[in-house]
């Protein structure tokens, strides 16, 4: 997994239903999909702005508000985008069927267009409550009304004027199947449909024209802390009562009673500030020497720092939230680089990092072997081998180190022992 991809739920009607995640490696690509303004855009700046720069992220959809019924057309190539290809057909003609009702459009005249933009809005019109959109590289249809009631079909020919249902590649067997409408959803709700959708994201964040309230983040919190497979779940905090020592209601102090040690939150005026302290965490190459990271310290590119008062901060320690804060001595660092429970964001990451690699080792080790690895000694010496080979590279890139063991004592290890390697690997004979 890698342990290094954000997955940022967004309430645009961007991504349909059923596709849910797409997956982006530059802000560019971002851009094409959801344009400059809206909050999965601005977010994404945030996470894409950190120097070194993260590799990947994901964004998903979160149905706040119940969804419309949606056909997408195949994408054209540049010479179907041709205007020569549309303005000579003055008889165009479809049918379809929008929310149970079938619409014949006729009589389609596209001569006065001057790009595909106009082509969609003659279509809109014809279609008399159903709305047609180009997107840049396909059309989209569209129906009027949301819900489980909310449905398509694809289009297909009249029979008379010239049939535009295949120009428009909107028929069976070229267009994506028609998405029926579906009903809204919490933002619990919604992460449980994306963990099951894809076990790539590690850390999940939102970013909506309406954010989740706190109940909803907490009872998110809750599914993300106990669920098999290992994420975070991040949040910015705008409401500056996070800062007051009398107040016990707020989200960093629910979170903090809690004990959750896979939430994390930040304080900031920019409500997307969590996505630049994710994308400084999963920029971490773990393959790398001397790679892992403390997150006090570190910066957020194009995130104004906050200026507060040392009993602020001293209070928002006590939450066990984090800011990125204005020093007098001109500089602005993020501090306290804490999960919500009582953990440091860089063990909780670097830890969620091993395990995974550590299965991973061991898995490749049995997958491919051609012969069983026996349940003997010497077969589990090659299962510890592997063990101690993915130690060593927690070594290597500092998320362990040599120190004195303070736990209770297995096999030959006992408390209080110095392990002058940093690990101590063990199986029962």
């Amino acid at each position: 997994r890698g342990c290094g991809t954000l997955l940022i739920a967004g309430d645009s009607a961007v991504i349909d239903p059923v596709e849910r995640i797409r997956s982006y490696t530059t802000i560019g690509d971002v851009l094409v999909d959801f344009g400059t303004s809206s909050p999965e855009y601005l977010a994404a700046v945030q996470y894409f702005g950190q120097s070194p720069k993260p590799f990947n992220l994901q964004i998903g959809r979160w149905l706040r508000t119940a969804s419309s019924a949606t056909l997408r057309g195949g994408v054209l190539s540049a010479g179907q985008q041709l205007m020569s290809a549309w303005t000579p057909i003055t008889t165009g003609s479809m049918k379809i069927t929008v929310d149970g009702v079938l619409k014949t459009l006729s009589a389609l005249n596209f001569a006065a267009q001057t790009n595909l933009n106009g082509v969609a809005s003659v279509i809109t019109t014809a279609l008399a409550g159903a709305i047609c959109t180009w997107n840049g590289q396909q059309f989209v249809i569209t129906s009027p009304t949301t819900g489980v009631s909310s449905t398509l079909t694809y289009a297909s020919a009249t029979g008379s004027g010239v049939d535009i249902s295949a120009q428009l590649k909107l028929v069976t067997g070229v267009a994506s199947a028609p998405v029926a409408g579906q009903l809204a959803e919490t933002a619990l709700a919604a992460t449980a449909v994306l963990m099951a959708q894809s076990a790539a994201w590690f850390g999940l964040m939102f970013a909506g024209t309406v954010m989740p309230t706190d109940d909803d983040l907490v009872a998110t919190a809750g599914l993300i802390e106990s669920a098999d497979v290992e994420r975070m779940l991040g949040h910015t905090i705008t409401d500056v009562t996070v800062l007051d020592s009398t107040i016990t209601t707020d989200l960093a102090s629910r979170l903090a009673a809690l004990g959750y040690k896979h939430s994390v939150v930040q304080y900031s005026a920019n409500p997307y500030a969590i996505a630049s302290l994710f994308g400084r965490a999963f920029s971490v190459n773990f393959a790398a020497n001397r790679s892992t990271i403390t997150l006090m310290y570190k910066t957020e590119p194009g995130v104004v720092a906050e200026t507060i008062t040392t009993t602020q901060a001293n209070t928002l320690k006590t939450k066990r939230g984090n800011v990125f804060v204005n020093y007098q001595n001109s500089t602005a660092i993020i501090q306290y680089g804490v999960m919500s429970g009582p953990a440091y964001f860089d063990e909780i990451h670097g830890l969620a990092w091993f395990r995974d690699a550590l299965q991973t080792r061991l898995y490749n080790l049995l997958y491919t072997s051609a012969t069983k690895v026996p349940q003997t000694d010497a077969g589990m010496t090659q299962l510890l081998n592997e063990c101690t080979l993915q130690c060593e590279e927690a070594i290597n890139n500092g998320l362990v180190a040599p120190g004195q063991w303070n736990a209770d004592g297995f096999g030959q290890l006992v408390r209080g022992q110095y392990l002058e390697r940093g690990f101590y690997v063990y199986a029962a004979p």
